[in-house]
């Protein structure tokens, strides 16, 4: 049945549709049931249906979300054709995963493709995640599984030594990506880093420079960033690369459930989608991080054999993620450490600056760039050579590296005797942030005067809680109030 276009202005992050309930009982449609919306130019789209009463839908109208709005590229009181969605079989072949069975290519395939097509309802999705989660893929089948999520979206094709880096996560502060970018780009290499957003930490890549330039770039912006500085960073997430993994990492998010396969099939997927050639893995293990030392091997055999799988030059190195790394967490304060370190400020946090020429030296030997890839690094960075090609890429990404702005409250924690710190609990501090206000207030976030090891003077602050609001400043004292005591470890001298 045709039915007249309504632009609703949702944004959802998934296809809506809605109808007049009237019109659902004529067309025999109920809350829930798959439709598939046809334009006359043969564009099309599944959604879920929903039905209102009153006077916000007409009948014989169609409210459409804006995703809906952009894919099928229509107008308001447009025409579409709209029909019942037939049951998709990968339904069937996500309830053999369930049962614990292999999955053949052609089916993960399958799967994937519906997922990209909005074939999937959002509870379908997660029983696929959750029947990977209990039935972990082999090798064989999450190469296909990253097969499918790099044929499922764009590409970036660009010529030269192609080198990415990735860390999977779970340390407060740890912004060693653009200071490893910079130093890599520097020494002629070829580095389209594509960042996500944080999704349970404080603050990701790209939510850090956002609060000093643009991310949000088209394919062939990113190609003339790159051709006038070697490297960009950039938000991943409206390039359509590999989409079908921002959709799983969203409902992910939702159900709380991260499998070791799919957390391979999403950081593999993005890397190959920019074509890299050069691929350094960062797995921090330890107290407080994702993994334990254990999996973090584990891990590491799983990513050398899909390296292999798709030739990939890949080097998998096992870092301390004991503690936090850098002396702020939450994107302005993040930032502000990374140009510290890459401008060689007195005050610039140590423990940043080793890590970040540790990766950066490790990516430099995989190149064969240089034999001692920490000393090459290094000079790089002494030299100022790595800061100069960081103004550029952020100049390139119409952004500047002055008028960091500070949060408008915030309060310091202070230590009534002096102490010695023994230890600070990684994910006590990124929570803390988020509570203040992370990342959403780029200005919010944790300032870590002192760590492990480091000496606390009586009345001095341990770390100081930035906020936007008094009320999230208030939320993230009460917080800190009840979970201190198991999270920040300390022995009185």
């Amino acid at each position: 049945m045709k039915l007249k276009v309504k632009r609703l202005h949702l944004l959802t992050g998934k296809p809506v549709c809605m109808i007049h309930e009237k019109t659902a009982k004529k067309l025999s449609f109920h809350v829930g049931y798959r439709v598939l919306i046809q334009t006359k130019k043969k564009l099309e789209i599944i959604s879920v249906i929903d039905t209102v009463s009153g006077s916000l839908i007409k009948e014989n109208e169609i409210g459409v979300s804006e995703e809906i709005f952009d894919i099928l590229k229509i107008k308001n009181k447009d025409f579409v054709e709209v029909t019942l969605a037939e049951r998709p079989r990968s339904i069937e072949l996500i309830k053999k995963k369930l049962a614990g069975k292999k999955l053949s290519k052609k089916e993960i395939h399958e799967i994937i493709i519906n997922i990209a097509k909005n074939s999937l309802t959002e509870v379908e999705v997660a029983f696929f995640i959750s029947a990977v989660y209990t039935h972990e893929l082999n090798l064989q089948e999450t190469k296909w599984l990253i097969d499918a999520m790099v044929d499922s979206g764009n590409k970036i094709n660009i010529s030269g030594k192609i080198v990415d880096k990735h860390c999977i996560g779970g340390i407060a502060g740890n912004r060693t990506t653009p200071i490893v970018v910079a130093i890599c780009a520097a020494n002629d290499l070829i580095m389209p880093k594509t960042s996500s957003r944080a999704i349970t930490s404080a603050a990701g890549t790209s939510d850090t420079i956002e609060t000093i330039a643009k991310v949000d770039f088209s394919i062939n912006q990113i190609k003339k960033i790159i051709k006038k500085t070697n490297a960009c960073l950039v938000w991943g997430g409206a390039l359509g690369l590999a989409p079908v993994d921002d959709k799983i990492i969203k409902i992910e998010k939702t159900i709380k459930i991260d499998s070791t396969s799919q957390l391979l099939a999403s950081i593999l997927s993005k890397k190959i989608s920019v074509g890299s050639k050069y691929v350094l893995i960062d797995i921090p293990y330890g107290k407080s991080a994702k993994v334990n030392k254990k999996q973090a091997k584990i891990l590491k055999y799983k990513f050398n054999q899909l390296g292999k799988m798709f030739k990939l030059k890949m080097k998998v190195i096992l870092t301390n993620g004991t503690e936090p790394i850098g002396n702020g967490i939450g994107p302005s304060l993040e930032i502000k450490d990374v140009i510290k370190v890459l401008n060689k400020d007195i005050d610039a946090p140590k423990d940043l600056e080793e890590k970040s020429l540790i990766l950066a030296g490790k990516i430099l030997e995989l190149t064969k760039t240089t034999k001692n890839g920490y000393k090459k690094a290094l000079e790089t960075l002494n030299s100022k050579k790595a800061y100069k090609k960081f103004i550029q890429i952020i100049k390139a990404q119409d952004g500047k590296i002055t008028n960091i702005k500070k949060a408008k409250f915030s309060f310091d924690i202070n230590s009534n005797i002096k102490i010695k710190i023994i230890h600070l609990d990684n994910k006590f501090i990124n929570s803390l942030a988020r509570r203040a206000g992370c990342p959403e207030d780029k200005n919010a976030g944790v300032y870590i005067h002192k760590k492990k090891g480091e000496i606390v003077e009586k009345k001095n602050p341990i770390i100081t809680i930035y906020a936007e609001t008094q009320e999230k400043l208030n939320h993230a004292k009460k917080y800190f109030k009840k979970y201190h005591n198991k999270s920040i470890i300390f022995r009185e001298i």
